[in-house]
């Protein structure tokens, strides 16, 4: 079964600094039809104007992934970690029972483009933990790339939930296949550019969940860039 999702059905928030774009029930959208899938609860797309960001503000119990499409954004936190994240990097903060953090475009001209990304973890009130790791673009042409999962698999952060997040290029002829387990479901976010998921076109923005399917298989990208999450 595959259920798309269209760009144009997100919600939508414009604070002047910051314009965003809700997968799921967020803030001041809801709909309870769209409260997330599996252990995967928000993807944000944000865009962050040159000085705005995030000031100072704490989670708990959250798994949060940050993935830079464009731009550079500065992080810093209540365990002391400071730093620049810029694509190809990802970040994860395990905010456990509890954490302070800030995000923000320093920049006085140039915008960031990033995307937001909460899971439920596995178990709650654990030690706040961050990890930031860098994947090449050539690590991820033509193939998905593992980039989150619950053991450090290749290289990936590690996350405290039964769920793995990959990431890849695609342009023309590049294909992939990702097999799904029975049980499992596959949420695909396509960031950006045109790919075709199982024959059916995606745009950027666009999103589909993948149940009761023996594997994904991506193919004709017009620079394309998605992330594909396996979820219990």
């Amino acid at each position: 079964m595959l259920e798309i999702r269209p760009s144009h059905q997100r919600g939508h928030a414009d604070h002047g600094w910051l314009k965003s774009q809700h997968s799921f029930s967020f803030a001041d959208y809801y709909d309870p039809a769209r409260m997330g899938v599996g252990a995967l609860r928000v993807i944000n797309e944000d865009r962050v104007a040159p000085g705005g960001g995030f000031g100072t503000h704490g989670h708990r119990d959250m798994e949060i992934i940050s993935y830079v499409l464009d731009g550079a954004l500065a992080h810093r936190d209540s365990m002391g970690n400071g730093s620049v994240i810029r694509p190809g990097d990802v970040q994860r903060m395990s905010a456990g029972r509890g954490i302070m953090h800030s995000e923000f475009n320093h920049s006085s001209d140039a915008g960031v483009h990033f995307l937001q990304i909460w899971l439920l973890p596995n178990a709650t009130g654990i030690a706040p933990s961050y990890e930031e790791k860098r994947f090449e673009a050539a690590e991820k042409r033509g193939r998905l790339r593992l980039i989150a999962s619950p053991d450090g698999a290749d290289g990936s952060v590690l996350i405290h939930q039964d769920a793995r997040l990959y990431a890849g290029l695609f342009e023309g002829a590049e294909t992939a296949t990702l097999p799904l387990a029975p049980g499992r479901k596959l949420y695909v976010h396509l960031a950006r550019g045109q790919l075709s998921i199982n024959d059916v076109v995606l745009h950027a923005g666009d999103a589909a969940i993948l149940s009761q399917e023996s594997a994904l298989t991506l193919s004709a990208g017009q620079g394309a860039e998605v992330l594909v999450f396996d979820l219990a």
